[in-house]
């Protein structure tokens, strides 16, 4: 066990299993007590590497993130205090893995219900290579105006108002985490406030005992006076009786044990820790309190007196010149969290998103306003989930229908089409779905697929001008455009799509009005008049009656459809459908495992 002081300024820790709130307290507390450099070297998060960014101040630093305990002690050979926040079932491996370490001195083990057989391991291995093991069960220890472990002391607030920001002259130690936060606002009411002090942790068996770190307090100048604070159970208490007896300790001790209320029940009692139960008189908070007083601690008749011998006992220092009170200093303002200043009202922050389709933030999500549930238990399908999340409104049954066949006729239309090849020559090739996917989706445009936008744009402005078909077309070819949505490699005026010839049909039963589809058809009988394959296409089709739906379910405004159109929409129908098919040939290619594609060099004119 260690003789002396444990931490200094320049102390520098490893932390296992990350965990972002303790790791910003011991960062801030070291921003609050003016150290130069952050008190955690280093992350060991396993299986994960890389960097985990953090405040320090107001400079956000990144802390290198290891995924062994030997990378992380090999990286930051400086760092010799090991922060142990793994569960109890993996603590004790990675704290005997520390311990193993030449640069680790200190190990602290915050984890309850470590098995007693493995603590009492760890306890052998630091004593036979005088390492210090603070816990298991514990919240760690402190150094005023130096280091801390994790949450030990709590909040910044808790920090100031114990005057833990710079050092006093007390030295403290305790079971009880929790209690050590109390005792740390009583020292600094009646004190200069703590030195160090250390919660050595509630389980049976501690990494180390009250004795040893009174006797490490006895040799640490600055500490003038030691305040212990033990409790009912186990025996721990009667090696410090020990110590005080030989005269290994020269300096005030203040005492108490608590626990004494167990003898008012008639059975015995576990209070919060598994070491604080009364196994026999002896480990009663009593008899512990009355061996100590005999020993020549200082124990009050109750721990509410404790604060009045422990005021009493450093008056008495002070007026013998054995303590010069501390001066007070003014700890820096840590900045707050952008996070926490917006609860409290006193900042208010700009989003850096709007989003009007879904919201996540309740029980469950919404599309449009309408619960995930509701869209279930109503038996919505694909064409009401795009209606709600692309028009934002639930749109009549007609029309959701009307899109779940555009998306059925889209789907696919064979190997052969561009898109189709692109996606199987990436498969092929031994790429993943979405890389084989997004190469198929890339192809898509004005001259595949992508004509859906221009067809509805320029049909709705030539029917809103009143032009004629013939008008209409030769515009266009005037301009040298052609007609978006007119002509197909294979159909011809004989020979009609089936697909456009569907969609014309349901549109005719079941849409209040088929203007622009009359329309799109006056222009396609014009366009055969001059060659037999520029008849409608799909991509004329869904264009066309998609203009028909938005301007005859009542439901959108001018301005709305002309936004529609502009943005895009429609060409998203189309991705959408098309995705299903380009996804079905990757797994197509995948399970006929094809090798990788090469085209045949008879298929390519090789020219000049």
């Amino acid at each position: 066990m260690a003789t002396g002081q444990l931490f200094s300024r320049t102390t520098q820790a490893l932390f296992y299993n990350y965990k972002q709130l303790p790791i910003q307290r011991m960062l801030d507390f070291d921003f609050l007590c003016g150290r130069e450099t952050p008190s955690v070297a280093g992350i060991i998060n396993p299986g994960a590497e890389g960097f985990q960014k953090l405040f320090f101040g107001q400079e956000e630093i990144a802390i290198p993130v290891h995924s062994t305990v030997e990378a992380a002690c090999a990286a930051h050979p400086t760092a010799d205090v090991f922060i142990n926040f793994a569960s109890f079932r993996s603590a004790a491996a990675s704290s005997m893995s520390a311990l193993k370490q030449p640069t680790i001195r200190v190990v602290a083990i915050i984890a309850e219900g470590v098995p007693e057989s493995d603590t009492k391991q760890l306890i052998a291995y630091a004593r036979s290579n005088n390492k210090v093991v603070v816990g298991p069960a514990t919240v760690g220890g402190i150094q005023a105006g130096a280091f801390k472990i994790g949450d030990t002391a709590g909040t910044i607030d808790n920090i100031i108002q114990c005057k833990l920001y710079r050092p006093g002259s007390v030295g403290f130690v305790s079971k009880s985490g929790g209690m050590s936060n109390e005792l740390y606002n009583t020292i600094a009411r009646v004190t200069d406030g703590i030195y160090e002090g250390i919660a050595i942790g509630g389980d049976v068996f501690p990494g180390s005992t009250l004795s040893d770190h009174v006797l490490r307090f006895n040799n640490i100048p600055q500490v003038k006076m030691i305040v212990v604070l033990g409790e009912l159970g186990g025996r721990d208490e009667y090696s410090l009786v020990e110590a005080l007896k030989q005269g290994k300790v020269n300096k005030p001790v203040v005492a108490w044990v608590s626990g004494t209320c167990a003898r008012l029940f008639k059975s015995e009692v576990q209070f919060g820790h598994a070491g604080a139960k009364s196994g026999g008189e002896l480990e009663s908070a009593q008899a512990k309190n009355q061996a100590l007083r005999d020993a020549g601690a200082v124990v009050p008749t109750s721990y509410e007196a404790f604060e009045t011998v422990i005021k009493e006992t450093f008056e008495k220092l002070v007026e013998e010149g054995k303590i010069t009170p501390v001066k007070e200093v003014k700890p820096p303002q840590i900045p707050e969290d952008l996070n926490t200043a917006i609860k409290s009202g006193k900042v208010r922050a700009p989003t850096h998103i709007i989003s009007t389709i879904s919201d996540d933030r309740g029980e469950e999500p919404c599309y449009a306003g309408v619960p995930m549930s509701s869209i279930v238990e109503q038996g919505y399908g694909v064409g009401d989930v795009i209606s709600l999340l692309w028009f934002k409104r639930s749109l009549p049954r007609y029309c959701a229908h009307f899109i779940e066949i555009c998306i059925m006729l889209c789907a696919d239309h064979g190997p052969c089409v561009s898109g189709a090849h692109n996606t199987i020559v990436t498969a092929r090739a031994g790429k993943d779905l979405v890389s084989s996917l997004v190469s198929g989706l890339l192809t898509i445009g004005p001259r595949f697929g992508g004509a859906i936008d221009d067809a509805a744009r320029y049909f709705k402005d030539a029917y809103d001008r009143g032009l004629t078909p013939y008008e209409f077309v030769e515009s266009m070819k005037k301009k040298g455009i052609r007609v978006p949505g007119i002509g197909h490699r294979i159909k011809r005026g004989d020979n009609r799509d089936k697909r456009v010839e569907l969609l014309q049909r349901f549109a005719r039963t079941h849409f209040p009005s088929v203007k622009y589809m009359e329309y799109a058809v006056e222009v396609e009988t014009y366009t055969l008049s001059k060659a037999n394959n520029l008849v409608l296409n799909v991509d004329g089709a869904i264009g066309s009656l998609f203009l028909d739906l938005l301007a005859g379910s009542g439901m959108f405004n001018k301005q709305e459809i002309d936004e529609i159109v502009e943005i895009g929409y429609l060409n998203g129908l189309f991705v959408l459908a098309r995705s299903i098919g380009l996804i079905g040939h990757t797994f197509d290619q995948k399970r006929l495992k094809q090798p990788l594609y090469r085209h045949p060099w008879e298929d390519v004119l090789y020219t000049k």
